[in-house]
Order: C-alpha cells, then structure tokens, then sequence
C-alpha cells in the first residue's frame, strides 16, 4: 500500500503548537521523534532498561525533532496534506509577528511530504535474513527461504514476526550452541524452561533436539503470538507449551535445563527465581550478556547457588553456563 508521510520538523515548543493545531483538525495519530527522548535512556532512568546504546543514536542528540503524519496515498489526502503544510507555515508566520510572544522558538517549522511504501519497511530486512547453521546440527530456516537439509542436519523454520530471535545474533546462537551440548546424548528425558522466549527459537531447537517436554514463556503478547505460530510451523506442538508470563513467577515447571536469552540486570534479577525452577544439579544457560558486565552477572549467578561451568564469548557478548549446586 502507498503512503504518504507528513514529516514536520520543529522544535520541542513547535511540536506543541504543531500538536495542538492538528488537534483542532481532528488529527490525534501522529509519530514523534525526539531526540532528547534519548536523556532517560542514557541517564539509566532503571538500571535494567539497556545494556547497550548503539554511538550513532548518542550522536544523534542534536538532531532536531520532527513529527510524523500518515495518510493514505488518495486524491482527497493529498489535498488535505497540502492544506497541512501551509497551516504549518501559517503557523511560522505567526511566531515570527511575536502572536505567541518575543521569546518562543518553534524551530524550522518546516513540513515535507514524501511517498512511502510499506514495503520499505514491512519486508526489506528479509533480504538479509538468509538459512544459517548455527551449531552443529541445527539449520536456522527463514519461512520464505527455501533450503535443501544435508545429512544430520535439522531445519528450524522461523518468522520473528515483532518478537526477538532470527537465530543469527552472537547471544541467540550462544545459548543454541550450548543447549545443544547440555541436552547431550538422551534429550528426550529432560525439561527445558525457556524463560522470555521471544520468537520461540531456543524453545523449538530444543524439541527438535529431541527434547519431549518444553515450557517456553514471554511477557509481551505479540511474541507470545509470534512463538505459538512458529512452533507450529515446525511440528513441535506435542513438546513446546508457549505461557505468556513475566520470567518464571506463577510458574511451577522444575526444568533440567533453563536458558534466557535476557539481558544482564535481567540475568541477574531472575538468578535466584532459576535455582528454583531447577531439578537438582539442573543447568542455567544465560545469555544477552555484555562482555564488560561477565563478571557482575557471574557474581549474581554464583551468589544464587550456581556453580559457572562454562563462559562462552562471540563478539561483545557472552553466554553463562552454571549448574545449581546439589
């Protein structure tokens, strides 16, 4: 479908002249892109917000706001985006007569249209997302890939929807390497607790690994959704139950091995709760893991009850391996 984007770019005071006066329009969706949105994020407002801020957005704060309309490409939108452009010109005007006073500022106040295909944005990083063997047994399959198994391999169709987990990031295919190695030679007799599971990955690897009994859980909706629709595209409906939860609380599954592909500080806010949700001398596979924050999250995990086994490094991130001591 063909879009048409009204983008306006103006200050944070113009914005809220820009708002309102599309208000008095009837006009209440609109997209706001404000870089000193950026502060709290970097101030940490909570410690467990990020782990990891890419420098280009820090060098991106000085970038001037904008503020983002889209229509439908019809005749009839396109004469409404024109009368919208010289409302905000007339709005310019306005400023620069001192109506709203000597000391505002409401920046350019500039608006542009520019035609948009959602396609741009719905389907363009497919084509990066390719079939990757990502151990030594699993192939890691996009739906709309097609792809030809070699002898021994197992195909893992995936389609991450909205939710986290192609398989192809350092701290996915660490925790797929390393489940593989702990579900060993009798898979079928352990339980696997997938803790914030997003796309399903990990929990599909590990029931076509051979794993009969899979509890994979996810807070937000859409990946729940996302999980479900990929579990049954790979035939594993009889192993994996997707639960929509927050990490493992209301939850009295006792797994053999638990991995959560989380991040640091929620690494270690569920250290504790995975020693419980482990059978004796159960495996804690975590990852998303920064390698300046290894020992920090080795520490917490240790101090849960774990011994670590095993650290595992790809890039800038690290997978923990531990075992709760009996």
């Amino acid at each position: 479908m063909k879009y048409i984007q009204l983008k306006i770019h103006a200050s944070r005071q113009g914005l809220e002249q820009v708002t309102a006066m599309l208000l008095a329009k009837g006009i209440d969706q609109v997209s706001i892109d404000d870089p000193a949105d950026m502060d709290d994020i970097l101030n940490k407002e909570h410690e467990y917000d990020w782990d990891y801020i890419e420098d280009e957005l820090k060098e991106d704060l000085d970038r001037e706001p904008t503020l983002s309309i889209y229509f439908e490409d019809t005749p009839e939108n396109q004469e409404k985006v024109k009368e919208l452009k010289i409302a905000t010109m007339m709005l310019k005007s306005k400023e620069l007569e001192g109506l709203y006073g000597w000391d505002v500022d409401f920046g350019r106040l500039y608006a542009e249209d520019i035609p948009v295909d959602d396609t741009d944005w719905k389907d363009k990083w497919k084509e990066y997302f390719k079939p990757t063997k990502i151990t030594e047994r699993l192939v890691v399959k996009p739906t709309w890939e097609s792809y030809e198994a070699a002898p021994g391999e197992l195909i893992l169709e995936i389609d991450p929807g909205m939710a986290f987990g192609t398989g192809t990031h350092e701290t996915t295919s660490l925790c797929l390497k390393l489940m593989e190695k702990h579900l060993g030679d009798a898979p079928e007799a352990k339980k696997v607790l997938d803790v914030g599971c997003g796309s399903g990955i990990l929990s599909i690897g590990a029931a076509l690994l051979g794993c009969k009994d899979v509890l994979a859980v996810e807070i937000d909706e859409d990946a729940v959704r996302t999980a479900k629709e990929n579990v049954e595209c790979n035939h594993v409906e009889d192993a994996v139950t997707v639960q929509q939860g927050d990490l493992t609380k209301g939850i009295g599954f006792k797994a053999d091995i638990l991995v959560a592909n989380l991040m640091a500080d929620l690494v270690i806010t569920l250290a504790d709760s995975a020693r419980e949700h482990l059978k004796e001398k159960g495996v804690f596979i975590s990852s998303g893991i920064l390698l300046e924050k290894k020992d920090k999250v080795a520490d917490a995990i240790i101090q849960a009850g774990f011994d670590i086994l095993e650290i595992a490094e790809d890039g800038e991130w690290c997978a923990i391996t531990a075992q709760a001591k009996a």
